[in-house]
C-alpha cells in the first residue's frame, strides 16, 4: 500500500484558505449580510482568484495583475479587519457599502478576465498538429533491355514430289480394262475416269492410274 506523504505547502494552503474563508464570512455578516449571503462572499472572492490564476497562465497582462490585487486586498483586508482592529458591532458605513457592492465588482472582474483578448506580444497556445507524412520517393523504373528479335529463318525450298514409280501392268489386265472402258463409253457416251475404272476392276489406285494412262 502506498504510504501517504504530507505536503507542507498543501497544509498551509488549506489553513490559509479556511481562515480567510471564515474571516470573509464574519466580515460580511457584520456588514449586514446574514444567512447564506454571508457564505457567498468568500466563495466570490475565491472564484475571482481562480479566474486571475487562469488568466496569468496564458498571459501576464496588467488587467490580470489588477484584479489579482483587488482579490488579494479583499481577502487580506477581511483577515486584518477581523483581527480586533475593527469593531464588528459598529461597522462603518463605507465598509457596508463596499461589502454590498462586492458581488458586482467580482462579476465585472471575472467577465473581463474571461473575455478580454490576448495581448499582442503574447503568443497564443498552439495545438500540436499531426506531422504530415513525408512523401515517399517514386519507385525507380528499371530500364528494360531492348528485346532482340530473332531474324526470320529462310524457308527451305519445297522438295519436288518424288516421281511415281512405274507400275507394271499385265497385258491381259490392260485388255480387260479396255473392254470395260469401251462398254462404259457405249453406255454413257463419255470416257471412263480413273475412280470408276478402279471400282470396276477392283485394283489399287496406283494400278488403276497406270491402266488409265495406257488407255489414252
Amino acid at each position: 500500500m502506498r504510504s501517504l506523504r504530507i505536503d507542507a505547502v498543501l497544509v498551509q494552503a488549506v489553513i490559509a484558505g479556511a481562515l480567510s474563508f471564515a474571516h470573509l464570512h464574519d466580515l460580511a455578516a457584520a456588514a449586514g449580510q446574514t444567512g447564506w449571503k454571508a457564505w457567498a462572499y468568500p466563495v466570490s472572492v475565491d472564484l475571482l482568484l481562480v479566474a486571475v490564476w487562469q488568466r496569468l497562465r496564458t498571459a501576464r497582462s496588467g488587467l490580470a495583475w489588477f484584479w489579482f490585487l483587488v482579490a488579494l486586498v479583499a481577502s487580506l483586508g477581511a483577515n486584518i479587519a477581523t483581527a480586533g482592529l475593527l469593531d464588528l458591532d459598529h461597522v462603518p458605513d463605507w465598509l457596508r457599502i463596499l461589502v454590498a457592492g462586492w458581488p458586482a465588482i467580482a462579476f465585472l472582474g471575472g467577465t473581463l478576465l474571461a473575455h478580454s483578448p490576448t495581448p499582442a506580444g503574447t503568443p497564443a497556445p498552439v495545438r500540436p498538429t499531426p506531422t504530415a507524412a513525408a512523401p515517399q520517393p517514386a519507385p525507380e523504373v528499371l530500364e528494360r533491355e531492348p528485346l532482340v528479335t530473332a531474324e526470320p529463318v529462310p524457308a527451305l525450298p519445297e522438295a519436288a514430289p518424288a516421281p511415281v514409280p512405274a507400275v507394271a501392268v499385265p497385258p491381259a489386265l490392260v485388255d480387260h480394262a479396255r473392254k470395260v472402258a469401251t462398254e462404259h463409253r457405249t453406255r454413257t457416251g463419255t470416257d471412263i475416269d480413273t475412280a470408276t475404272l478402279r471400282a470396276r476392276l477392283g485394283v489399287p489406285e496406283d494400278l488403276a492410274g497406270a491402266i488409265a494412262a495406257q488407255l489414252t
